[in-house]
């Protein structure tokens, strides 16, 4: 078969490493890609003479799956403090500067000067810089703002799409649903995304509100749809509903996200890394965590009454410093961490059989890691994206 000298770049790129954690450890040290996807791996591999393949020897690091960042404001979010809070859109750099080669988008208050057709638009930019992006559709408010008019014709026609969200419960800036809306809102959800085999997560902002998960534990108990439909996020906002949260996740096998607030030291009580220590500690299996940074959202203040008081933009500072944290200290060893910033957020979206693993067939989204857990080179579909100077 004749091979097209024509493309941009060679066909295959050989990747040697000083170890693989597939997440688990692995005894190979190099990485065949092809076409973006993981062709082999082994030790001592090798292509004919006569290909074109880039060696890329990188002896120091670690490769590991690249990061998927499952809540990130692309386009930006913000706005509950008038027009000059609207926060910046991120870049592709910004991405790939932390190892995280996956980010889904979303929209959060202000689905009103920002809309599912310009997170799509950004969404569908990141792609052509190399990152891997998605969308949730909707906001915020029930019912959802959607591209085509209808939840599930979104999931089924836009391949972007794979669930809804942020919908805001427990918090005075959601659109505060009554349970059977929030209900028909899941539903419609997952019959959309069965009719395109995707997963159709149903992504809860969950806010500061006495209400806390109550409107997701009633759905999960008094109706048929699964546990693996809906995740909430921003578990680690209080003690209470962090408490809540590792309840909501063992009574019923269900995952729960924790925020790497950018505002919370890595030694605060509520800050991703002793979070995510609490919930393994209240018998939260690891698999059941992921890790998200909410970036470029805003991180507003209110006052006592609900007024606004200030705000803050988020950044992607802390989800790679709390998760290093685990790690170093020895809350989970760099095999079972790998999970909560990547395959238990792959399988959480559905995207299990192609991200969150180095494996052949798997995309080859791979981040290099140096001795301190420090990306020094982003791969996504085996295109570098990122790499440290």
């Amino acid at each position: 078969m004749a091979i097209d000298q024509n493309r941009d770049g060679p066909l295959l790129t050989l990747l040697r490493v000083a170890e693989i954690f597939a997440p688990e450890p692995s005894d190979a040290t190099d990485i065949l890609i092809a076409d973006g996807r993981i062709a082999a791996l082994g030790r001592n591999l090798s292509a004919p003479a006569d290909w074109p393949v880039e060696l890329v020897e990188v002896p120091e690091v670690t490769a590991v799956p690249a990061f998927i960042d499952q809540h990130v404001h692309v386009t930006g979010g913000g706005g509950e403090g008038g027009y000059g809070t609207r926060c910046p859109e991120i870049t592709a750099a910004e991405i790939a500067f932390r190892g995280i080669g996956t980010v889904v988008g979303v929209l959060g208050t202000d689905s009103v000067s920002r809309s599912p057709a310009d997170l799509l638009a950004k969404v569908r930019g990141l792609r052509a810089e190399g990152i891997a992006a998605y969308m949730y559709t909707g906001a915020y408010r029930v019912p959802p703002p959607t591209l085509t008019g209808d939840l599930q014709r979104d999931l089924a026609w836009i391949p972007e799409v794979l669930g809804v969200g942020e919908v805001a419960i427990s918090d005075h800036r959601s659109s505060q649903p009554r349970q059977d809306e929030i209900e028909r809102l899941v539903a419609e959800a997952r019959v959309g995304a069965m009719l395109a085999g995707k997963r159709g997560i149903c992504h809860f902002h969950v806010g500061d509100g006495k209400r806390g998960l109550e409107p997701l534990r009633r759905l999960l108990s008094e109706t048929e749809i699964p546990a693996d439909q809906v995740i909430p996020t921003h578990v680690n906002r209080h003690h209470a509903l962090l408490e809540e949260a590792a309840a909501f996740a063992t009574d019923f096998g269900a995952s729960v996200d924790v925020t790497a607030f950018d505002d919370c030291p890595g030694d605060h009580e509520l800050s991703a890394f002793n979070a995510v220590s609490r919930l393994l500690a209240l018998g939260v299996p690891a698999q059941r965590i992921t890790m998200s940074s909410d970036c470029n959202g805003s991180l507003p203040a209110f006052d006592a009454r609900g007024h606004y008081a200030g705000m803050r933009v988020a950044g992607n500072t802390a989800l790679l410093a709390d998760w290093q944290r685990l790690v170093h200290e020895a809350v989970l060893p760099l095999d079972r961490a790998l999970g909560l910033i990547s395959g238990h957020v792959a399988r959480v979206l559905g995207l299990d059989r192609q991200k969150g693993r180095l494996a052949v067939g798997f995309d080859a989204d791979i981040t290099l890691l140096d001795s301190d857990l420090h990306p020094r080179r982003t791969f996504v579909a085996g295109r570098c994206v990122h790499a440290a100077g």
